[in-house]
């Protein structure tokens, strides 16, 4: 994939981007499309993305803009033997820079260590049935909807529903 803005930068998240980390994921907007409660402290941040324990089948990384973090996504193979052919996808982006590549950027930095390092087969994720842009990028990368998983997460003190997408290479 072309690199269509030179000043983002996709990199492994370390120490360093863990304020950036928690920033991101205490926007309201941001923590909203997700499965993560805002204002969460550092030190689950740094759990979060390995930085407490070492863990091979995590990947966590960043999209920077001129040192600021803009957006992440993660890939955590499942640790169960029986399923070790398979991961979890999840990522945020800053509402400033969503809808211009950065989320192309993470996904295909986490697919390509998924496919060409990890040799997984099976890549996973849950995303909420009304979030169209996510949803689309999602299926631009080869993820197929499996079906819709209702009253599976509250949000805005509503319950919602959301979609059990994956990718199977062949």
């Amino acid at each position: 994939m072309p690199n269509a803005n030179p000043t983002i930068v996709i990199e492994r998240c370390t120490e360093a981007h863990i304020e950036g980390l928690t920033a991101l994921y205490s926007e309201p907007s941001v923590a909203a499309q997700t499965l993560q409660l805002p204002y969460q402290s550092r030190e689950l941040w740094r759990k979060r993305v390995g930085l407490e324990q070492e863990n091979e089948g995590l990947v966590a990384l960043v999209a920077l803009h001129q040192g600021a973090v803009i957006g992440s996504c993660s890939l955590l193979q499942v640790a169960r033997v029986r399923r070790a052919h398979c991961a979890d996808v999840a990522m945020g982006v800053s509402p400033a820079w969503q809808r211009q590549g950065v989320g192309s950027r993470l996904l295909a930095a986490v697919l390509e260590v998924a496919d060409n390092w990890m040799n997984l087969r099976r890549v996973e994720l849950t995303v909420y049935a009304d979030n169209q842009p996510a949803i689309g990028l999602y299926q631009k990368f080869g993820f197929e909807t499996e079906g819709p998983l209702r009253d599976y997460a509250i949000r805005g003190g509503q319950y919602v529903d959301v979609l059990s997408m994956a990718r199977l290479r062949r």
